[in-house]
């Protein structure tokens, strides 16, 4: 059985963010009347404090994310919140009042379902606010790195889009471990992304970036490619992986899709070259999904993955937060207040 929320009513309207169509974020708009959501089994019910913006997020407005939400639909997925009513099913769940942080649908509005087998606790001494990205951006970048990337100490790692959500985290993640990292960002982005520990620093639309990463490795290459651009940078990614032993991890393609074909990877490429979906992984994988947060919550408690800082804007400013992130004119994470 549900445990409600005291003093509120399952039937409660709320603010939320509702996307009507494929058309892009022009056709988001904020609404008061939404329904607030009931947990189902295997939930629970998160008064939501700080919802974060992804990429995914433009995708899903534009129709190009498989698999994603059909119009309307209250946009947004990653949140943290307090946790407000627990569905049916739910072994050991906890405690009413606890602040988490997690996914589900529904994330730009004041109160979202959310699974409660990938939630992480908010650490103790941070807001919603600065948890966001745990269980998204930084198990993306970790995943990414580790299980996939095989990252090791002395590596050279590419992170194409360093300045993002995920590109900022992979950046302090291979630091951390011992790799050199070349980062590419817009010019206006380079000076936040040097701050982050970046060894070197390109810029992300030169024509020639393949030739400088070569020049810059000495002409041996990389060890490790993380591509979430796509169109605009793939080849480069191709060109510079180092042959049999260099490894892409790709798990984004801002700039559209790219094409290799196999006849690509039987005489021209030959780096090891790996697909990776988050949600997919807590999915298919879950024991080594599980076992990413585990690390999470360990990289916290040492103190190597600190507070997020994250631009947070007021839920009816959302559509144009994400008009300027797939215009690629926003840097670090960004979140939205429902309350505001």
């Amino acid at each position: 059985m549900e445990i409600n929320e005291p003093r509120q009513t399952a039937d409660q309207t709320i603010r939320a963010l509702i996307q009507h169509s494929h058309r892009g974020p022009k056709d988001l708009a904020l609404t008061a009347d939404q329904r607030r959501p009931t947990p189902g089994p295997g939930e629970y019910l998160i008064r939501v404090g700080s919802a974060g913006v992804n990429f995914a997020d433009v995708m899903q407005t534009n129709g190009t994310y498989v698999g994603g939400p059909q119009p309307p639909y209250v946009a947004g997925f990653e949140a943290a919140g307090e946790i407000v009513g627990i569905g049916t099913d739910v072994e050991h769940p906890l405690p009413l009042g606890t602040h988490v942080i997690g996914a589900g649908p529904g994330a730009f509005a004041q109160y979202m379902t959310m699974p409660t087998a990938g939630v992480l606790p908010v650490p103790t001494g941070w807001s919603d606010a600065e948890a966001l990205g745990m269980v998204l951006n930084w198990a993306t970048a970790l995943a990414a790195l580790k299980p996939l990337g095989q990252i090791k100490t002395d590596d050279v790692v590419l992170i194409h889009a360093a300045a993002g959500g995920v590109g900022q985290a992979a950046l302090r993640l291979a630091r951390h471990y011992g790799a050199r990292v070349i980062a590419t960002a817009s010019p206006d982005k380079h000076h936040a992304v040097r701050a982050l520990g970046a060894n070197e620093v390109l810029d992300s639309r030169h024509p020639g970036l393949a030739d400088e990463i070569t020049r810059l490795t000495g002409g041996a290459g990389v060890d490790l490619v993380l591509e979430s651009v796509g169109k605009a940078t793939l080849a480069t990614s191709l060109a510079v992986a180092k042959p049999f032993t260099g490894r892409i991890v790709v798990f984004g393609a801002a700039s559209g899709d790219a094409t290799i074909t196999t006849h690509d990877l039987v005489f021209t490429h030959h780096a090891a070259i790996k697909g990776l979906h988050i949600g997919a992984l807590a999915t298919e994988a879950p024991s080594l999904y599980q076992s990413l947060l585990a690390e999470i919550a360990a990289l916290v408690t040492n103190g190597v993955y600190p507070p997020g800082t994250p631009q947070v804007h007021p839920l009816a400013e959302g559509p144009e937060v994400l008009r300027q992130l797939q215009a690629g004119a926003t840097h670090g994470k960004h979140a939205l207040d429902p309350w505001r």
